[in-house]
């Protein structure tokens, strides 16, 4: 036989391969029903190129190796203590000057199938955090001390300053459960703002929600007093972080996957509206202001040519997904090949002040968000088992 018949043949098993995936190594196998929508991206020209030359990033302090895994969000109290944290199996911690408590859990069926495990990685209660909650973003009301959550799977939920089990405030809005709430703020009225990520997917699923373009998500609002769960914005591809400004007068929303900064106008004239401010040098996560006003936020990655391009050709992007591709593969083509962290800082008209990057992941490999407190930069990681520290001083 040939060298060209050969060829032939191997091209042919691999077509077949490809065509049936009988190992089911695509990211949507599982997923007979996925759809890619186009994403509108913004031109490639207004993406911000600047970059962090010193990658000064490599300066942080790990601190807390090991001891919490997939610590997304990093919250103070009342009273400057902490930092209280939300881990991979489901619980709240508190740091308490010495060492990690439990200080509170939003779910109600928490049994040992939730216990930590050891050795582990964030990646390691995926399979069950469905059961046993994870906790996203947190905040704390400054009059009352009470702790909101904003639990991937039980939706928006409330503790008080002795902590426990959470009570849950809603999970639903105009007759559309949530699927993957995300981040929450909450102002002196106590009216509390958050996002819920998906209609569609939940948080264990956030790959394929980022590769379909899903449009469900929604920032949504709760007031205390009437119980009523309001939609504020609709029609997102992934909203994720969310925070109030200083004067309470609109919040910024993160949108994941266009890679936006949008701001809503809670008082004044503009009630009611929002704009885009900010095109974002890379994917969002958490945003949060800090005491002048000024807002900081984490990024997962840059955005790069790859990810820029499947986004704005659908067709073609479900068609490479549906090759026998391991996600992780995938993953990483999406953010240029390695883990790597940014922190951005932008003025309240969106205007971009500072960035901070581990271009070479060295350090800190991925932020979720980024806290300033004290001249200090507090950045949790829903994929590191560590808080990483940066003093801006």
């Amino acid at each position: 036989m040939t060298l060209l018949r050969w060829l032939a043949i191997l091209f042919l098993l691999l077509a077949v391969y490809c065509g049936l995936d009988p190992f089911r190594h695509s990211p949507i196998a599982s997923f007979p029903e996925f759809e890619a929508k186009l994403i509108q991206m913004p031109p490639w020209s207004e993406v911000p190129p600047e970059k962090d030359s010193e990658n000064l990033l490599q300066k942080s302090e790990v601190k807390f190796l090991n001891e919490v895994q997939g610590p997304e969000s990093v919250a103070f109290d009342t009273q400057g203590r902490g930092p209280y944290t939300g881990v991979a199996d489901g619980r709240i911690l508190f740091w308490n000057g010495h060492s990690w408590l439990p200080f509170a859990y939003t779910s109600p069926n928490r049994s040992e199938l939730c216990d930590p495990k050891v050795p582990a990685s964030p990646l390691s209660y995926v399979t069950t955090e469905h059961i046993c909650g994870r906790p996203l973003g947190l905040r704390f009301n400054k009059k009352t001390g009470d702790l909101y959550i904003a639990d991937a799977y039980f939706g928006l939920l409330k503790v008080g300053p002795e902590g426990g089990l959470a009570t849950p405030l809603t999970t639903e809005a105009e007759g559309v459960p949530f699927r993957f709430t995300n981040d929450v703020d909450v102002d002196e009225e106590g009216n509390v703002y958050f996002t819920d990520s998906s209609a569609k997917y939940q948080r264990r699923n956030f790959i394929q929600l980022v590769f379909a373009g899903d449009d469900s998500g929604r920032v949504l609002k709760y007031n205390p007093d009437t119980k009523e769960t309001t939609v504020l914005v609709r029609n997102i591809q992934f909203p994720n972080g969310i925070s109030l400004s200083k004067d309470r007068s609109f919040f910024y929303v993160c949108e994941g996957v266009v890679g936006r900064l949008r701001k809503y106008w809670l008082k004044g004239e503009k009630a009611g509206t929002s704009e885009i401010i900010a095109i974002l040098p890379g994917i969002p996560d958490n945003v949060r202001v800090n005491e002048d006003g000024d807002f900081w936020i984490a990024l997962h990655c840059r955005r790069y040519m790859y990810a820029y391009l499947n986004a704005l050709y659908p067709n073609i992007r479900k068609l490479i997904l549906k090759l026998p591709i391991p996600t992780k593969i995938h993953y990483l083509l999406q953010i240029g090949g390695r883990q790597h962290a940014l922190a951005v800082k932008y003025s309240s008209e969106g205007k971009l002040l500072q960035i901070l990057e581990d271009s070479e992941g060295k350090v800190v490999r991925a932020v979720s968000e980024v806290e300033e407190k004290d001249g200090k930069l507090w950045m949790g990681s829903v994929l590191m088992p560590f808080i990483g520290v940066y003093n801006l001083k």
